[in-house]
């Protein structure tokens, strides 16, 4: 639904950005924010919360300090995003989210999400159609606690059908090292795995070196985001399906309905990057994940 921003912001609009990580995902929604900022003539201040959630809320409260006109946050811990909101509030610097959102928005500036909840479930789906009516075994690589993989897994675990039996769910962090530690231990305990979800590609290719590793060559991948490298893996079979998801239109729409809310102009509050299944037969037709002059 779209939304008008009450009263309006003159001059210059300063933004601040929280980051929560430093995954391929997030530095290229980093960059698409600093594009889009330094095309609308934003000031933009940025930070880094490494997926800490203690880090995150001092990111947070340095940002309120510069006094920015609205802060855009990609959250660490959706479990604590309702203080910051609050904070943020009180402060008189409203929040513009990415990724995900509050059921109730009254609180904030505005979001741009991916639906997670869309996302696990075409993966889940894709399952469903390749395993037939077969008895399967699946394991999950999650992402980090918190926040977005916690909304992605569920649906894709609820999506599953019943002759799918999930074996193992463990979170790799976003980090590739601890998602190939994870797929390592996985595999070792259910060597006649069939599928594995894992919650990012750069998680994903560690996990397929692990399998192959371990002589689990058949083991079937889904997984998300849809990169250039992922797409090329669906091409050559290390990867059987992702969604995908540009980081560089959440990024840029972000910046634009912020600023248009924040000037009391007419934007989407809640709006969605565009989500789309992408497999061998497709690949060549996905939207770019992050264009090269982002980075």
């Amino acid at each position: 639904m779209a939304s008008e921003s009450t009263g309006g912001v003159d001059g210059r609009i300063t933004l601040g950005f929280v980051n929560g990580g430093t995954s391929e995902f997030h530095t290229c929604l980093q960059e698409s924010v600093r594009r889009t900022a330094r095309n609308y003539s934003v000031e933009l201040h940025t930070a880094n919360s490494r997926q800490d959630a203690e880090t995150d809320a001092a990111n947070i409260d340095d940002l309120i300090a510069r006094h920015v006109d609205a802060l855009i946050v990609q959250t660490v811990d959706v479990d604590v995003l309702k203080g910051d909101i609050a904070k943020a509030k009180a402060a008189g610097v409203p929040i513009f989210l990415t990724s995900v959102t509050p059921e109730d928005t009254s609180d904030i500036l505005g979001a741009v999400v991916v639906d997670l909840t869309e996302v696990g479930r075409l993966d889940a789906e894709w399952i469903e159609k390749d395993a037939a009516d077969r008895q399967v075994t699946v394991g999950v690589n999650a992402g980090a606690p918190g926040a977005a993989s916690d909304v992605l897994v569920d649906a894709f675990l609820k999506r599953l059908p019943d002759n799918a039996r999930v074996v193992a769910n463990e979170p790799g962090m976003y980090d590739p090292g601890k998602a190939g530690t994870v797929a390592e231990g996985i595999v070792r305990a259910h060597p006649g795995l069939d599928y594995a979800f894992v919650a990012n590609e750069e998680m994903a290719f560690a996990a397929r070196k692990a399998f192959d590793a371990a002589g689990a060559k058949d083991i079937r991948i889904v997984t998300v985001n849809g990169t250039d490298e992922a797409l090329a893996a669906l091409k050559d079979g290390r990867f059987a399906a992702t969604v995908s998801n540009s980081a560089a239109d959440t990024g840029e729409l972000a910046v634009e309905n912020a600023v248009s809310l924040l000037r009391g102009e007419t934007a989407e509050k809640v709006d969605k990057t565009r989500v789309r299944l992408v497999t061998k037969d497709n690949a060549d037709t996905a939207p770019l994940y992050c264009p090269v002059d982002d980075y």
